[in-house]
């Protein structure tokens, strides 16, 4: 009888042999001498053959582990993967970039063109196939060679996550399959490479975090994640961080989960630019940066994540808080998608008091809003009225200044702003018609300021035909709501107090010292705002 071995059986074979005690001592060339020599002649020297003998050794244990059959396949299959891709002449399976399934290196190819053909990442797919526990040994031998590029072992843990891990969310968590998808979750997270800064994408990470959370993964692989993670969050989306609440938490989103990887994030950034400053010390530099590329981009990412989470009923304006003050200022230097933030979670929650609205508003800087930003708060009614001031307020001083960058205001209208929002500040009953003659006080001597800075202006426009004045006016609509909110503050002023009426003036007033050259200009005066 003929038997012809191959990757299928040699295993079986070779166990079969040694318990018959078919060895040299009986007969010369018995059959263990001859099954040896096709393993190590055929079978290891095959990439291929090594993955589909140490696929079949899982069924003979332990008589494959006694004879150390999956000791050489595991060897084999790493030796292979360290090898140069230029030497590469065997086939594998690479499905990820092309369409075929197999993509064969010719001997006769030259050497440029086997550099150009075979990636660094040729021999993910091909391990894929095998059990996890033979995948973990398999990889660890990898790793252990001290060859293999961090990248490249990132991009085989995602390949098989992504081979393995069901998509739906029923399969993940059923009962059937939950200890696999555990096994498999801590594997991965152990086989990461040591490096924490490189290897695995953010995104990777992140889906791998709420794949561990689902699983019910232990609390330090998970918090190996968060380590990780919070290295490269300047990486993520907005996307990756909407991480679904595990019971007893009430919101939609896990939000104590987000904050605490920010806080994390944020904590590095700071200790390297500590180091930066330090070096930067030592050589005697002394270069000032305006902005930390990473810092940034987690700031831009953060309100997009308030934005989403916005809308959810169950978020406390707490956390809504806590989570906007988990970044530093200089993460922000545009408050527009913070405001975004602001408006959605007041349109989410209507219920809110006017002190915990007062609270909320307070997170934004209005001084950091842009123009059309600015011009969307004017005319938003879910605004407290002391937001709308102040925002009508400082695009009025800063089209009066000229100012084209956001925070370049004059000192006298800084503080004239601090004394307006001291005034609101006050009770209602506090402030009276004390506050109203208060606030128009200040608002008349940006007025004189305004029309002298036009009348300056116009004189100059008057000698050179090429001169611009530089102020800056705002939409009609926000004039007309500036002009009511100091119609009502002047009637009010005016009921209370008849000194409010007799000494100020209203903002459409012509300052003193100027003379009224005609009827027209009188009436421009008496539209402008100030």
């Amino acid at each position: 009888m003929t038997v012809t071995l191959n990757a299928y059986n040699v295993v079986a074979a070779r166990c079969a042999a040694e318990y018959l005690e078919m060895t040299e001592d009986v007969d010369r060339g018995n059959l263990i001498f001859k099954i040896e020599v096709f393993l190590n002649s055929s079978v290891f020297r095959s990439w291929k053959d090594s993955i589909i003998v140490l696929q079949t050794t899982k069924s003979l244990l332990p008589w494959s582990e006694d004879l150390k059959v999956i000791g050489r396949c595991i060897d084999s299959i790493a030796s292979k993967t360290s090898v140069d891709p230029a030497n590469i002449s065997w086939s594998y399976t690479y499905n990820r970039k092309l369409a075929v399934p197999d993509k064969i290196i010719e001997d006769g190819m030259k050497l440029q063109e086997r550099i150009e053909s075979v990636p660094k990442d040729w021999w993910v797919e091909d391990i894929c196939e095998l059990e996890i526990d033979l995948y973990k040994r398999v990889m660890i031998a990898v790793k252990s060679k001290g060859r293999m590029d961090a990248n490249v072992i990132g991009e085989a843990l995602k390949t098989y996550a992504v081979r393995w891990l069901p998509d739906s969310l029923d399969a993940l968590v059923s009962d059937d399959h939950t200890r696999r998808n555990k096994s498999l979750v801590e594997t991965i997270i152990c086989l990461l490479p040591s490096d924490k800064g490189v290897g695995c994408s953010c995104s990777f990470l992140l889906k791998l975090l709420k794949v561990a959370i689902l699983v019910g993964a232990d609390d330090s692989q998970r918090e190996e994640l968060v380590k990780r993670i919070s290295l490269k969050l300047d990486e993520a989306s907005v996307n990756d961080l909407l991480i679904r609440a595990r019971s007893p938490q009430t919101t939609v989103y896990d939000v104590e989960l987000v904050q605490s990887i920010v806080k994390r994030f944020v904590l590095h950034e700071n200790r390297c630019q500590d180091l930066d400053i330090s070096e930067k010390n030592e050589k005697g530099t002394s270069d000032f940066i305006l902005g930390h590329g990473p810092l940034l981009k987690v700031g831009k990412l953060m309100d997009g994540y308030l934005a989403e989470i916005a809308h959810d009923p169950n978020l406390t304006l707490s956390s809504f808080n806590d989570i906007v003050q988990s970044t530093p200022e200089s993460a922000r230097p545009i408050h527009d998608g913070l405001y975004k933030a602001i408006d959605i979670y007041l349109k989410a929650h209507q219920n809110l008091t006017k002190s915990e609205r007062k609270k909320l508003c307070g997170l934004m800087d209005v001084k950091k809003l842009t123009m059309d930003a600015s011009m969307h708060a004017a005319q938003n009614d879910r605004l407290p009225l002391r937001v709308v001031v102040q925002v009508l307020f400082f695009e009025q001083v800063r089209a009066a200044a000229g100012a084209q960058a956001p925070n370049s205001i004059p000192r006298d209208a800084s503080q004239a702003m601090t004394n307006m929002d001291e005034e609101w500040e006050k009770p209602a009953i506090v402030r009276g018609p004390e506050s109203c003659k208060s606030l128009r006080r200040q608002m008349n001597q940006m007025k004189i300021k305004d029309e002298e800075f036009r009348k300056n202006g116009k004189l100059t426009k008057k000698g050179s035909k090429n001169s611009r004045s530089g102020v800056q006016l705002l939409p009609s609509r926000s004039r007309r709501m500036f002009d009511k909110l100091w119609a009502v503050g002047k009637k009010h002023g005016e009921n209370r107090s008849s000194e409010t009426s007799g000494s100020s003036q209203s903002p459409t007033s012509v300052a003193p010292g100027e003379t009224k050259s005609s009827g027209s200009s009188s009436r421009q005066r008496r539209h402008s705002i100030s």
